[in-house]
């Protein structure tokens, strides 16, 4: 067999190794209910829950971000973000948490937010 059949079948089996392992980490949105059951991690899609009060103190641990979060099927829970607070967090218009539940708590270690538009007050003036 030539080399380069070797070359090409090796390549081709690492590019399916990396496929996989990289589809094994992308999974559909949960909720906290789901999370509760879930063994593994999960996505949880939501926003933020303004009635509560938030809890970071950078001087104590920059990495501990405490707040609550309502899911997609309007529950409320208590978030643990393993990450300093984002800026503009208060303005965020939906929350994307990776992570998994922890005694009645959902502890997180990836954020993703979804802020509002600063072109979005200038689009509404211009369909006037």
């Amino acid at each position: 067999m030539k080399s380069s059949y070797i070359i090409a079948l090796v390549l081709i089996l690492v590019s399916i190794g990396i496929f996989i392992s990289a589809s094994a980490d992308v999974s559909t949105y949960a909720t906290f209910g789901t999370a509760i059951t879930s063994q593994s991690r999960v996505k949880i899609a939501g926003t933020l829950d303004k009635n509560k009060t938030m809890e970071y103190d950078p001087t104590v641990d920059a990495d501990r971000f405490v707040f609550h979060m309502s899911d997609s099927d309007g529950v409320s829970n208590k978030v643990i973000l393993q990450k300093p607070k984002p800026q503009d967090f208060e303005r965020s218009e939906q929350i994307v948490l990776t992570g998994a539940m922890e005694n009645d708590v959902f502890v997180a270690d990836e954020i993703l937010m979804k802020c509002p538009s600063k072109y979005k007050e200038e689009e509404i003036a211009l369909r006037k």
